[in-house]
């Protein structure tokens, strides 16, 4: 079973994630901050990361950043989730390491898509 681990401070959010994920089949992690992500990192290695870009007052963007630098890490696929969808928006994402990023309110097949492709080829980029 793949796993997912869901980083996203807004509880409504990371519980609709967290659902429609184990009706997909997957195993679920969640954590709602940085630190409590790394510390999930440092455990199970997940297949993929769903990352909400705005955690609070944290930049969710220095976790993409943190994890491409360790070289553990760097292949493991991140998708952002973000409400933020202007282009500037999406480039700042794909420049703090994220593969791909799918916009608020979550387009679920599009989501599942994109998890699909990082899962079955992990040298997949969107």
């Amino acid at each position: 079973m793949h796993r997912i681990l869901i980083v996203e401070d807004n509880p409504l959010n990371s519980e609709l994630l967290q659902d429609w994920l184990e009706t997909e089949g997957y195993a679920v992690a969640t954590a709602t901050t940085i630190n409590e992500a790394k510390a999930e990192l440092d455990g199970l290695m997940p297949d993929a990361v769903l990352l909400d870009v705005q955690l609070g007052l944290e930049d969710g963007l220095t976790l993409a950043v943190a994890i491409r630098n360790d070289p553990r890490l760097s292949n493991l696929p991140i998708i952002a989730v973000t409400a933020h969808a202007m282009i500037t928006d999406q480039q700042r994402v794909m420049e703090a390491g994220c593969d791909a990023s799918v916009s608020k309110p979550i387009d679920f097949d599009l989501l599942r898509e994109k998890l699909q492709a990082f899962i079955s080829d992990p040298t997949y980029r969107m």
